[in-house]
């Protein structure tokens, strides 16, 4: 009986499963890049490390080591990899930093005192990163873990005590260099949990695309790192402003990512694009109605001509009246992705009457359309870019297969009329794209489409147009003291 209950729960737990409608894979290629930005701006963190003073005596002799200040940082060899478990590990080893500080030395009644420059040698610093999903569905490094070391220490001691400062340097050594050892786990800490995080917070999560449709960007699920890359799947579903709430079922093909060769890879469902253009059809925006002028001048005479008969039965005193031609989307367009291409399928009405000053507008047919779109993807900076092309096109009535056959003559004029004044409109506004989830100053770079059945991936290498430094520093949060003080330092000594 407990198989069976075990059973259902796990079908149940299935059924409820969301599949992804985008997912974005970073491989170990991306490592190198990401490590030298991560280490400029890690180097500019540890530079600002605050190591408390050291005050003591030995003897008659009392000391006073103050204003500690690094002056520089040499990371002479580190690695970055991914973990199952950790998601992002970070090791540095046989680095040293620059030290300054000042003395103070009182033996009796004679005092000393000035500032000497040290080194810190033989640094080693392990630290991971735990990435996660938070309630939002937006990534956050979780967790941060730390191990630091100071090997030895050096300090160029001189003046009149030079060799009491001799004689105690290796007591006041080892006492800095434990407070080093300390300060520098919790300024990783801090760099993880805060200002990483803010660098997070500029990938979007739910925004809006345009003034009619948003997109929804959340992680349906924690990240999940192997040895060669780390995988995040986004629920990548647009949606339209007047409904926030609305979300169409997603019932197409999980996109699927083998590929390691580029730095990053993103996959696209059907579902992505399908969610796109039920948001439009939703929102109203897939209608189009032109009138008078707006109509082609030999598409004008061509209907009148067609329908001449009609005018002069329905209404002759109409016959000079404005032209309209009003094409309308019946059913939310659909696309088909194949190795061979992507497609998209629409079915619309298309209206044709004429428009009288002041009177009640008078129809003198309406037909319906099937269109087939090819469409072709590209990737520019962070946008997702989409070209349309008219490929095939027909126009039939639902009323009788005799006034079908009438309107052979229509069908190029029509398609014509499409091909110019409505595609561009289309693509002006499938060119200007959609963004894709990526942290401010990072882009995509010589990217290559690879179709599938059901999905499509897009292989890309990664280019940091700003700095780390300038992304965090636009972001970076008020200083939120203690809510952000890492856990009990596990430096060792």
């Amino acid at each position: 009986m407990a198989l069976f209950g075990a059973l259902f729960l796990a079908l149940l737990a299935g059924a409820h499963a969301e599949f992804p409608g985008c997912k974005i894979r970073v491989t170990s290629k991306a490592l190198e890049l990401v490590k030298q930005e991560g280490l400029r701006f890690l180097e500019q963190e540890l530079e600002t490390i605050t190591i408390p003073d050291l005050r003591g005596k030995e003897g008659h002799f009392y000391y006073n080591i103050s204003e500690v200040k690094v002056t520089e940082l040499q990371l002479t060899s580190s690695e970055l990899d991914f973990q199952p478990q950790q998601e992002l590990m970070l090791q540095i080893t046989n680095a040293s930093l620059g030290l300054r500080f000042r003395r103070q030395l009182l033996y009796w009644f004679f005092y000393d005192g000035g500032y000497i420059n040290a080194s810190a040698e033989g640094v080693s610093i392990r630290t991971g990163l735990e990435l996660s999903r938070d309630p939002a569905g937006r990534m956050k490094v979780s967790n941060v873990s730390c191990q630091a070391s100071v090997s030895r220490m050096h300090a160029a001691f001189g003046g009149t005590f030079k060799k009491v400062y001799d004689f105690l340097s290796t007591f006041i050594t080892s006492g800095m260099r434990f407070l080093l050892n300390q300060q520098i786990c919790p300024v990783l800490y801090h760099t993880g949990t805060v200002l990483l995080n803010a660098l997070l917070d500029t990938v979007p999560v739910r925004s809006s695309v345009d003034e009619l449709v948003g997109i929804d960007y959340s992680l349906v699920k924690d990240p999940v790192a192997s040895t060669s890359n780390l995988d995040m799947d986004f629920r990548g579903a647009f949606f339209p402003l007047t409904e926030r709430n609305w979300s169409l079922p997603n019932r197409a093909v999980e996109p699927q990512l083998q590929e390691e060769e580029r730095m990053v890879y993103v996959a696209f469902s059907e579902f992505f694009f399908d969610s796109a253009m039920e948001s439009y059809f939703r929102a109203g925006a897939l209608q189009l109605s032109l009138v008078g002028d707006k109509v082609p001048h030999d598409l004008d005479i061509l209907l009148r001509a067609t329908y001449f008969g009609s005018i002069v039965l329905l209404s002759p005193a109409v016959i000079d009246s404005p032209l309209k031609l009003e094409l309308r989307v019946l059913a939310p367009p659909r696309c088909t992705i194949k190795p061979s291409g992507t497609t998209v399928s629409v079915t619309a009405s298309v209206t044709i009457a004429l428009v009288p000053p002041d009177k009640p507008e008078v129809q003198l047919s309406s037909m319906t359309m099937d269109a087939r779109l090819s469409a072709k993807m590209a990737l520019r900076g962070k946008a997702l870019r989409t070209q349309l092309d008219l490929r095939r096109f027909r126009i039939y009535s639902n009323h009788s297969a005799l006034e079908s056959l009438a309107l052979i003559p229509l069908q190029a004029p029509l398609k014509t009329m499409l091909q110019i004044g409505v595609m561009p409109m289309l693509n002006e506004r499938t060119w200007r794209g959609v963004q894709i989830p990526l942290p401010e100053g990072i882009n995509f770079v010589r990217e290559v489409v690879t179709n599938h059945a059901g999905f499509l991936t897009i292989g890309a290498d990664l280019h940091f147009a700003k700095g780390l430094r300038e992304v965090i520093e636009k972001n970076r949060p008020a200083d939120i003291g203690a809510s952000t003080a890492p856990p009990p330092s596990t430096a060792a000594v």
